[in-house]
């Protein structure tokens, strides 16, 4: 037996990989996070699973029922929002695991940043605007930030960033990053990327936290800032090398 931490997705029931649809299928146990996952994701449940929400549990309940599962020989899933590699806890519960002998395995997701992309239609890397992109978060009532993960330092680099857990933070935030990057900086907030209750708020630096708290946003929002974001008709930037007409092809050779 083995736990499965299976990425999720942005929430969207057709947004799962067909390895996270089939694990789904087999599990006997499936642990998701309800506050961020649209329950149409579960459909993809077999009907003998056992369904336990952890948004009320601690990482030493939901230990202990990973566990529990894995030593009754159950086949068990542990849903995470979006990805694992991002603020999953993967390495907390993971290490957890390890030290009582279970054997575990992961499955990645769509992220909720590629989805909100994907929704605006924006490429976050545009040849000579951005070719790098931030994915960081900002700290409240949580973990400290590492030393030398400034938000204005990353966003001194001039790479487009993609803030999580920080939608209750958007006036603050903004407020460090106008001197940076300038208050006309695009920014698109995307609420429940893919999901029934979908809102994406356009807007800049200056403008964006206003429209932020009209909306009364409060969780599961992500916050892209960056000039790669503009509009389709404001849109700057070159073109790519790697189509360039110019560019040296072994099929060009040949057809020469």
């Amino acid at each position: 037996m083995t736990v499965h931490f299976v990425g999720a997705g942005p929430g969207a029931a057709d947004l799962l990989t067909v390895r996270a649809t089939r694990l789904l299928a087999s599990a006997d146990l499936v642990l998701y996070p309800g506050t961020y996952l649209d329950p149409e994701v579960l459909a993809h449940c077999g009907p003998r699973a056992t369904l336990v929400d952890t948004q009320d549990l601690d990482l030493d309940q939901i230990t202990a029922l990973l566990v529990d599962g894995f030593r009754t020989g159950r086949v068990i899933v542990r849903l995470t929002s979006g990805d694992p590699s991002l603020y999953s806890a993967l390495h907390e519960q993971t290490k957890r695991l390890d030290a009582a002998g279970v054997t575990w395995s992961v499955t990645p997701g769509v992220p909720a940043y590629a989805a909100a992309a994907a929704r605006v239609g924006s490429e976050l890397t545009v040849p000579l605007v951005a070719q790098s992109v931030v994915l960081t978060r900002t700290r409240a009532r949580s973990t400290a930030m590492g030393a030398g993960e400034s938000l204005t330092d990353f966003a001194a680099t001039g790479a487009t960033l993609v803030l999580h857990l920080a939608i209750t933070r958007t006036r603050t935030l903004m407020g460090q990053l106008e001197p940076v990057v300038g208050g006309d900086c695009p920014v698109v907030v995307v609420y429940r990327a893919s999901q029934p209750e979908e809102l994406v708020l356009r807007g800049t630096v200056d403008t964006i936290a206003e429209a932020v708290e009209t909306a009364g946003l409060r969780q599961a929002a992500v916050v892209l800032v960056g000039r790669a974001l503009a509009e389709p008709a404001e849109r700057a930037g070159g073109e790519s090398h790697l189509y360039s007409p110019g560019r040296d092809r072994f099929v060009k050779r040949l057809l020469d």
